[in-house]
């Protein structure tokens, strides 16, 4: 090899040294500037960190130590030797309903990638709660390992009670609208229904006296007990009672004891919760919920179950009660009138009824005469009948004649002025001319069978009874024994039950 050659190769090596070394500092070179920019990025970041007003958070999930900055302790509170750097000291102040949230909301985000975002309350130094929001993004490896977590966390208190207070406020808005559309319901069910007369029809004595009664309690708040017979007008007593009252603006509110199943009486009462029982797929208020501020007609009292008599009488003394299936105490202001035709003292005796509640419905008793005890007024409701029920039947009965006047009012009416509609109504539609004829063969019962030991429940029996056997037996329909006697076809099966009345 020639001298040249050999200089050639040493200088060609010199050379490659040379880059070979040049290269070994510019990539020194950059590397060091990369980690000085890294380490002055880092740098910026947590003195961004510390100082931030708004409240971030750094989690190293390798380490599992937590930077929290200083504007988000000082909100809780806390000095950083109270707040250790970790996570296990944000979820001690955690408040319980949230612990589950958080704990999802993270795993969520770990796992599937979606938006960390979640509002939380955190127990302060003193004690009390605030509510934050908070945003995180968590950084994966190469590996797709996440390896950190940042964010921040905002104090949201203010908007938040703003926003509880919304939701209480409508939350009530919500109740009364259900309150007033339950009473919508009620007064379209009312309106639907039939009443004898629109007003108490009368002069006599017996009649008077309980004008004056009515008129001596209208106004006050009392609790009325209406007694008489079936068919005497107890409801419209109520009525007139509740219409010459203060809370006349709002409507009465009635419920049949003796109408529905001991199994639903409680329900229509005091109302249930969705799924309170089979069958209960929503929250239905009760007619004292209904009634609050207005008055509520119990008709036919004495046939309250026995096992309901005591939740009656805590609402009747505190206005409390609680809705099926519900834990929570609703308390109501309502006027209590109740109607039976029942002998309660002998049921209480019986121990068929309360006698504690029984002395709390007894404060101001109003019993409505027979139709019997006033034949002076027979005349007058004769009258207004025909000309209604003409009226509704497009006929027209101009004349009563002397002999069935004479009928009508000396007839014993043991189903008093239901029976008595009915009688007329009947009349009326077979009569073809002005004049009413009558078509009901109407006899007093004989003397033996009116012993004044009879009782009231006696008396109902055996004139049920006797209607029964009139129709043979046909308890609804066209031309039955409910039609006759005015009544539900529900409510005369209950009374049968009640009586004991059997079909042979």
């Amino acid at each position: 090899m020639s001298s040249q050659n050999a200089a050639i190769i040493v200088a060609f090596f010199c050379g490659a040294v040379a880059l070979f070394v040049l290269g070994l500092i510019l990539q020194r070179v950059r590397y060091s500037r990369k980690h000085r920019e890294s380490r002055m990025s880092e740098e910026r970041y947590l003195q961004a960190l510390e100082g931030s007003t708004d409240g971030l958070w750094d989690w190293d999930l390798t380490s599992d130590s937590v930077r929290y900055s200083d504007g988000f302790m000082k909100t809780l509170g806390v000095s950083s030797q109270e707040f250790p750097g970790d996570m296990a000291s944000l979820r001690s102040r955690l408040h319980p309903e949230d612990t589950d949230a958080m704990r999802s909301a993270i795993e969520n985000h770990l796992k599937d990638h979606t938006p960390f975002f979640i509002e939380c309350r955190l127990l302060t130094k003193s004690g009390t709660y605030l509510w934050f929001l908070t945003r995180g993004q968590a950084v994966w490896d190469a590996a797709g390992k996440a390896v950190r977590m940042s964010g921040w966390i905002q104090n949201i208190t203010e908007r938040k009670k703003a926003e509880l207070n919304l939701q209480a406020a409508l939350s009530e808005i919500k109740q009364l609208t259900n309150k007033l559309e339950a009473e919508r319901a009620y007064l379209q069910d009312e309106i639907k229904s039939a009443y004898n007369h629109e007003h108490i029809i009368g002069q006599s004595d017996q009649i008077n006296y309980v004008f004056y009664k009515i008129d001596q309690i209208a106004a006050s708040d009392t609790t009325v007990l209406v007694l008489g017979e079936t068919g005497t007008g107890k409801e419209l007593v109520a009525r007139a009672i509740h219409n010459l009252s203060l809370r006349k603006d709002r409507a009465l509110v009635k419920i049949n004891c003796a109408a529905l199943p001991p199994t639903l009486i409680e329900s229509e009462l005091f109302g249930h919760e969705k799924g309170a029982f089979t069958g209960a797929h929503q929250r239905q208020l009760g007619r004292f919920e209904i009634a609050d501020g207005a008055t509520l007609f119990l008709d036919e009292i004495g046939e309250l179950p026995l096992e309901l008599q005591p939740k009656l009488l805590r609402v009747l003394q505190d206005g409390e009660f609680e809705r099926l299936g519900s834990s929570r105490t609703i308390k109501v202001d309502v006027r209590v009138i109740a109607a039976t035709n029942r002998h309660m003292e002998e049921e209480v005796r019986r121990g068929r009824f309360r006698e504690d509640l029984w002395y709390r419905l007894n404060i101001f008793p109003i019993t409505v005469p027979p139709l019997r005890d006033r034949k002076e007024d027979i005349s007058l409701l004769v009258d207004a009948f025909v000309n209604k029920i003409s009226k509704r039947l497009g006929k027209s009965i101009e004349s009563i004649p002397a002999n069935v006047m004479e009928l009508l009012q000396n007839y014993h009416w043991p189903g008093n002025i239901r029976e008595l509609e009915n009688v007329l109504e009947r009349a009326v539609i077979n009569s073809s001319g002005p004049k009413l004829h009558l078509v009901d063969e109407l006899k007093n019962p004989r003397k033996d069978s009116t012993r004044a030991n009879h009782s009231l429940a006696d008396v109902e029996r055996d004139y049920i009874v006797r209607v029964l056997e009139q129709t043979h037996w046909k308890v609804s329909g066209k031309n039955s024994a409910a039609e006759i006697l005015g009544l539900d076809r529900s409510t005369l099966r209950a009374r049968m039950r009640k009586l004991r009345i059997t079909t042979p």
